[in-house]
């Protein structure tokens, strides 16, 4: 198996430990009878955070990638693998890449992704799929952009449950196609069609490493 293609900064211990909480959190928030006085000191603790956070980060949004890796941009995190484990509107997953370079792996969606009344919202499925391929084409060392995805729902895909999903891949000129299912134990939820290009190590542009507190 190929070196595994990974991009960008690792993300910060602490940035971790607060998107999951936040994720559970908003299933929390989301599932009130009535106001609490805990959302409101959450609230409060979260202006506060936001006024002390915003002068310690670049001022300027755009990621310092490529003709703007020397800039006063921000730095850009690794979006090859686990993004949800940084970012908590992406979904959390396990996923394991066996030596035939085929994957499969397990999620649950939280209810912060309810779409119809206990159920997954279909576009956090594509971006799930679009996760996991990407994640197991960096994996094998080969990857590049998502060009077409498509997903086939085959029964509404629920929320709190174990799923399990497979995905294997076809590598040709400069496309790499792969089929993925999610499942319900026997059942199929849904089968996807993802196609991306298959990119180049060495045209990566340069990603600005950490520069650490900013000022």
């Amino acid at each position: 198996m190929s070196e595994r293609w990974a991009f960008g900064a690792d993300p910060l211990p602490q940035t971790v430990r607060a998107a999951a909480l936040l994720r559970r959190v908003t299933d929390l928030l989301v599932a009130l009878e009535g106001e609490d006085d805990a959302v409101e000191r959450l609230i409060a603790d979260l202006e506060d955070a936001e006024a002390t956070l915003r002068p310690v980060v670049p001022p300027d949004p755009a990621p310092r990638v490529g003709p703007a890796a020397d800039g006063d941009g921000r730095v850009y995190l690794d979006h090859a693998f686990s993004i949800g484990a940084y970012n908590p509107c992406f979904p959390e997953y396990e996923i394991v890449v066996d030596d035939e370079g085929r994957a499969h792996g397990s999620v649950l969606f939280p209810i912060a992704f309810e779409g119809p009344p206990g159920l997954v919202h279909g576009g956090v499925v594509a971006v799930f799929f679009d996760c996991v391929v990407q994640h197991h084409n960096c994996e094998v060392g080969l990857a590049g952009k998502t060009t077409s995805l498509t997903v086939r729902y085959r029964r509404p895909t629920p929320l709190l449950t174990p799923l399990h999903f497979k995905l294997e891949r076809a590598v040709g000129d400069d496309r790499i196609r792969t089929s993925g299912a999610l499942w319900m134990g026997e059942k199929l939820v849904c089968e996807a069609e993802v196609d991306a290009i298959a990119g180049f190590r060495g045209n990566l542009p340069v990603a600005s490493p950490r520069r650490g507190q900013q000022p």
